[in-house]
């Protein structure tokens, strides 16, 4: 009888790299004993299970351990404080990790830092699971961020804008906890240099309110960025989450959302613009476990150079969840020869009265329309813009503030023009 022990695995060096800078920082980082444990827990587990592979389902089209070849140290940037997209938005600030202090009128703003040195935030450092190579990095080295609390029926009237700011390596989180009733823009905004960055948001929708979240990632070309959004939806409320990825080298943006209430609406409008030899991911689980809720998920993608994207999403829909309306749509355009786009659309339904569809297309400009524009004088440069813009723009139109969605806009068009 031959026994077959399987040698240990091998470190990679960014694996090496993350356990050294856990170890660097803990004595530093914000949290008491408890904090500490939890810490240590998620840091065991990604030392167990290493960076994910190809062999991990939710992973299979982005290779972590293969694709992070090492840890970003940051690049000198500027840290000064930038003009909000939108006027008279109330501006907080989080710069190489540290938030700094911050009001919102109308809602309770407290830093994550704090709530690490109580203890009251150690049960949020918890993965999701083993596959949560997310969760297991930001709970080991998250050092700040932001917990905001809107009282029920509080109507916060200008958009909220939280500035991430990072030159080097930054871990944090922003909670938000909107009360039954409530209405408030948030807009999360990742700038900065080459830096490794995790950062993790999670929202609370309490009955009857209506937020909205726009993810504005346009940190630079050499970051790594990975991103979760995670979501309750409860009764008759409604959710509506924007994702702009517009930067970095390696981006992995997860959204998980549970609507749990019934007659609750969630909406997911995401464009990725991927160039140079980027790489972006965003993955989506969505869990429909209510009567009558609805959902529409849009995705937008437009590949240049050797980019390549994926995007994952799987829609549940539960036992009992009757009346449920989903679907989802994924179109991508590719600008070159070299670019890839992996679309994989999941649904699992176990309920019987229910709407729910998916689609996928990826394809080149139209040859028509190109023609249409040159035939009137335009160059062909200038009329591919005008129509790459225009497949977009769509989805950036759906936002109710003018002025964000002129911003947006300009973003789209700057990296239009360096992507030619």
């Amino acid at each position: 009888m031959n026994i077959h022990i399987n040698p240990p695995r091998t470190q990679t060096v960014a694996e090496t790299a993350l356990n050294e800078l856990y170890v660097s920082k803990m004595s530093a980082l914000p949290g008491n004993p408890q904090v500490t444990r939890a810490r240590d827990e998620a840091i065991d587990a990604l030392r167990t299970n290493g960076l994910p592979t190809r062999r991990i389902e939710s992973w299979h089209y982005t290779d972590l351990r293969n694709l992070l070849r090492s840890v970003p140290q940051g690049s000198e940037v500027s840290l000064d404080p930038l003009e909000a997209l939108a006027n008279g938005s109330h501006v907080l600030r989080i710069v190489d990790g540290a938030a700094e202090t911050g009001k919102i009128a109308g809602a309770t703003v407290t830093s994550i830092s704090a709530k690490l040195e109580d203890g009251t935030f150690a049960r949020a450092l918890v993965a999701r699971g083993s596959d949560d190579t997310i969760g297991q990095i930001n709970s080991g080295l998250v050092s700040d961020g932001y917990h905001v609390a809107i009282p029920d029926d509080a109507v916060i009237e200008a958009p909220v804008e939280i500035q991430v700011i990072a030159g080097q390596a930054s871990h944090t989180r922003l909670a938000i906890n909107a009360g039954k009733g409530s209405k408030a823009t948030f807009i999360e905004r990742h700038v900065g240099g080459d830096a490794f960055v995790s950062a993790i948001t999670t929202m609370v929708v309490e009955d009857g309110a209506d937020m909205t979240l726009i993810i504005d990632q346009e940190r630079g070309a050499g970051a790594v960025h990975l991103g979760q959004f995670n979501a309750h939806v409860g009764v008759g409320s409604k959710l509506t989450l924007f994702v702009l990825n517009a930067g970095s080298k390696l981006v992995r943006q997860e959204v998980h959302v549970d609507v749990k209430g019934d007659a609750a609406d969630f909406k997911l409008r995401a464009v990725n613009l991927i160039g140079g030899e980027a790489h972006i991911d965003v993955t989506m689980t969505l869990v429909h476990d209510a009567l009558g809720s609805t959902s529409t998920e849009v995705i937008r993608n437009v590949v240049t150079g050797k980019g390549k994207g994926v995007f994952q999403g799987q829609i549940r829909v539960a036992p009992g969840a009757q009346k449920t309306d989903a679907k989802m749509a994924c179109n991508t355009l590719l600008l070159s020869d070299e670019g890839e786009f992996s679309a994989k659309p999941e649904l699992e339904i176990f309920a019987d009265d229910v709407q729910c569809g998916h689609g996928a297309t990826v394809r080149e400009v139209e040859g028509q329309h190109l023609f249409y524009l040159m035939a009137r004088g335009i160059p062909e440069n200038l009329a591919r813009g005008l129509l790459v813009k225009a497949f977009v723009a769509e989805i950036i139109e759906e936002l109710e503030n003018e002025h964000l969605v002129e911003a947006l806009e300009g973003r789209l068009a700057t990296w239009l023009e360096a992507n030619d």
